[in-house]
Formats: C-alpha cells, structure tokens, sequence
C-alpha cells in the first residue's frame, strides 16, 4: 500500500477529449461558490453572495491567542494582536477581488482544477491596516525585495505539504498605488470564517490567490520566495516543463447581469419583445475600465454602453447599461471591457495550462418569445 502524500495528491493535468466534471471538481465546486450573477446588481457585494475560494480547509481559529508577526529582515520584528492593530488608524477600500481561475471550465482542453464560469468574483469594502504602516514601524532592512505572507491554512498540494504562502514584491507591499491593506472587516463586520477571520491580506487589483487569508505571519525576505504558490502554481505556462510567467493583475473583464428570467436548468433567458435594459459591471486590475460594448449578433455589431464612473472607488468594478430592442427568436448576448491602458477582452481565449486570467467574453443564450 503506498502511503506517500503523492498517493492522495496527483499532478496537474487537462482533461481528455471526452472527459466530463469529475466527482472531484463537483466537490470543489460544491465547497468554493460563486456570486450569483443577479448578484451584480449591488455595488457591494453581501458577504455570502461574494465568491470563495479555500484551498485546504478554514481552519479554526482562537482570537484570544492570535497574533500577526512581522518579522525576517527588520530592525523591529512586530508581534500584533487584534487588539493592537485595530488601534491603527483604520483605513477602509471597496474592492473588486477575482478569482484567478475564473472561466477555467470554459477552456478547451479544460485544466482538471476548481470548474469555475464565469462567477468567481465580487466587491467589498474592506477594513484594516495599510501594510505599509506595518512595516515601516518593524523597519525593512536595506536589500529587502519581498514580503512573504503566510495563512493558518495547511493542507497538500500535488505532493507538497504546505502552509497557504504567497509573497509581493516590496515595491508592491509598502507602495500606496495600491495600498495593500492587512484587513480585519468586510462590509462593516468582522470577517466572516469563509473570508479570513480574523485577518486576511487584501491587494487590490491583483487576483485572489495573492489576498493570502487567516494572516499569521508577514516575512520580509532579502531572496524572492520559491514556495509552491508562488514558484509552482498560478503560472501562466503552455506545458508543465517550463516555468512560465506569474499571475499578478486582474486583466479586464465585463460581466452581464442575465436579463428576463431563467429556465431551471439551462439557464438560458426568456425576454418580451421590445425594449430590454442590459447592465452589468466592469472592471480591471491594471487601469480604469474607459468602455464597454454589448452586441446580440455574434460581434457582428457592438454598440457602446454608458459606463458609470469608478471614482471614488479606483479599485472596484463600475456600473454599465444599454438599450436592446428585443425581436422573436433566439440570441446570444456579448458584452467586451476596455481599459484606460487599451487592455480589451478577446474573443477568442488564449489557452494556458493552469486556466488563468481567462477573460474571454461572457455568452448569455436568450429567447425572445411573443406575449
């Protein structure tokens, strides 16, 4: 009987030509939810409707006993309870955080992996510490380039046991452009358990893989950390011999809140004929979103949608809407984002291994029917 962890943990790998969703991924699918996307109608998302990912399992967690260090190459290492960092001016961000691996399932060949759509997403308003403040009262030694965040998470990973670790750049993690908060509420409340509690790292504008959650630890390295979250996965790579390139910014992306209403299982829409509202959100890691586009005939045509402003809100999706004068028969809706940096979602979606940053347009099946 093998007994290794590589028995329990197998490689990454695409499925086959004919392979369907694996009792596995219907697992992962069943613990990791996404926004319903109805749910696009609030500017900030409710706390259970926000998209979750967790890796391992949420671990329990003692508040009276927990601390934050901050520690490695600094003069002052940092030992904080909850106590002492909710004593720091409290700065609070609406921001908008995706999934990585939003739309993997619609790749083809699709990375065996968490089978998400097009919904792994959402927008908060966190609360918490800059944590360029943290770090500059520990006092980052000359020579630092990172800072190495470990969660409470543990588990195993196609053979690696692993605490959850990831690590930013320096310049990212005492920058205010953005400002990367270590974060204690949402929406106003004390995290909720799926979401951190009781301290999570939010980076805005980059995907959720960096936003490390149930925060422990804040080490600052003089070497770029080589740990399986960081060196293995959430690289954009072609094969799984070459080392590819980081995951790190959001690329743009619209989504469309499914007008009419909705066959049980298909969901596929029904409309009247006439005139029907289309709205949404759009939003980018790398700039402001500057224009969105819907067409109903295949990207034949686009017409241009008004797009609400993001100001004082930088980091969260903003609002769209447009008029579609709705005939009988059958449509497919599409709706395109284009940021201030001329970033655009294709129409046809480059294929990576892991299934990252996969920003293809969004596809909603409707039927116009007649009273």
């Amino acid at each position: 009987m093998d007994g290794s962890l590589e028995s329990v943990s197998g490689p990454g790998r695409v499925a086959g030509p004919e392979e369907g969703i694996s009792t596995q991924e219907l697992a992962l699918a069943a613990r990791n939810h996404g926004l319903p996307l109805e749910g696009l109608r609030y500017d900030v998302t409710p706390p259970g409707l926000h998209y979750v990912l967790v890796h391992y399992d949420i671990p329990a967690v003692d508040t009276t006993g927990w601390q934050l260090a901050v520690g490695g190459r600094v003069r002052t290492p940092l030992a904080l309870d909850m106590a002492a960092l909710r004593a720091y001016p409290a700065v609070t961000q609406r921001v908008t955080m995706e999934c990585a691996g939003n739309g993997r399932a619609r790749l083809s060949p699709r990375p065996v992996s968490q089978p998400w759509l097009v919904e792994a997403v959402g927008t908060a308003e966190w609360t918490g510490v800059p944590l360029r403040t943290l770090l500059a009262e520990a006092g980052v030694e000359p020579g630092s380039v990172e800072a190495v965040f470990t969660g409470a998470d543990h588990g195993v990973e196609r053979g690696v046991e692993q605490d959850y670790r990831r690590s930013l750049p320096l310049a990212v993690a005492t920058g205010d452009w953005p400002e990367v908060l270590v974060a204690y509420a949402m929406n106003g409340q004390p995290l909720p358990p799926q979401h951190g509690y009781p301290l999570r790292l939010v980076v805005p504008g980059w995907y959720g893989m960096a936003h490390v959650k149930w925060l422990r630890e804040v080490t600052v390295t003089d070497t770029p950390f080589t740990g399986f979250q960081q060196a293995v996965a959430y690289r954009l790579r072609q094969s799984a011999d070459e080392p590819g390139e980081p995951v790190t910014r959001i690329a743009p992306r619209a989504l469309m809140i499914p007008p009419g209403f909705p066959d049980f299982m298909s969901r596929e829409r029904v409309v009247r004929p006439g005139f029907v509202a289309l709205e949404g959100r759009a939003w980018s890691g790398y700039a402001p979103v500057e224009r969105v586009e819907v067409t109903a005939d295949g990207g034949e045509t686009w017409t241009d949608a008004d797009v609400g402003r993001q100001a004082p809100h930088p980091w969260a999706w903003a609002s769209w809407r447009a008029l579609w004068t709705a005939e009988p028969g059958r449509y497919v809706l599409s709706v395109r984002a284009t940021d201030a940096e001329g970033r655009t979602q294709p129409l046809e979606q480059p294929w990576n291994r892991g299934g990252f940053a996969n920003n293809l347009v969004q596809h909603v099946p409707v039927l116009c029917v007649s009273d």
